[in-house]
């Protein structure tokens, strides 16, 4: 018997794809491994995450330039040329979408870790994303993924019962923590993959 009554979007990565290579291979002239250590060194993941998180750009990006004056130019662009970063829909995803918020068997939201301030660029070219019932920006609840009180805010939010409800996100990291909730969870790889693992707990496209 099938128990799942929510299913919980991740959005980039999953839904949207979000690259900043877009710009920063352009940038660097296709140096992949110069591109890479910028990100390791630079403008990293964490300090990105800060933004998810709720920090300002601005001041992120004062902060950094601070602290690294001589490559101002290149940091200035990761937020100056974001929506660059912006790619398209991930369509097999979408037509998954699609399919559940057809059927009034599940309940459909988004939980994604976004900076609040870029957010509404997204809202804006993508109309999917006003399908869902509800979205969870963590740069509006100034609190991210994978920490525990951004998932409990999601379920408490909408009523939902973690062992009730699947996860679908592409960070292994998120999943971990959404599983250790008692939340079902899928690691996504690809759309064919997903509907293969939702299929397999049951639900019905």
């Amino acid at each position: 018997m099938n128990t799942i009554k929510n299913v919980i979007f991740d959005l980039g990565g999953v839904l949207i794809d979000w690259n900043p290579a877009y710009v920063y291979l352009e940038v660097f002239d296709g140096d992949q491994k110069k591109m890479q250590w910028f990100f390791d060194e630079i403008c990293t993941m964490d300090w990105n995450e800060n933004q998810d998180a709720g920090y300002p750009l601005q001041q992120a990006t004062e902060d950094r330039v601070k602290m690294f004056p001589q490559y101002e130019e290149w940091i200035r662009m990761y937020y100056g040329r974001w929506e660059e970063m912006l790619g398209n829909a991930i369509e097999g995803t979408v037509d998954v979408l699609h399919k559940l918020i057809a059927d009034p068997n599940y309940r459909v939201i988004a939980l994604t870790n976004w900076s609040a301030e870029t957010f509404p660029v997204a809202l804006a070219r993508f109309d999917f994303l006003h399908l869902f019932e509800g979205i969870v920006v963590s740069g509006t609840e100034k609190m991210r993924k994978p920490f525990p009180e951004i998932y409990h805010l999601a379920l408490d939010r909408y009523g939902f019962k973690a062992s009730e409800t699947v996860f679908i996100d592409d960070n292994h990291r998120n999943i971990a923590a959404s599983s250790a909730l008692g939340i079902q969870s899928i690691l996504f790889k690809n759309p064919d993959d997903l509907e293969r693992d939702l299929k397999e707990k049951g639900i019905r496209l």
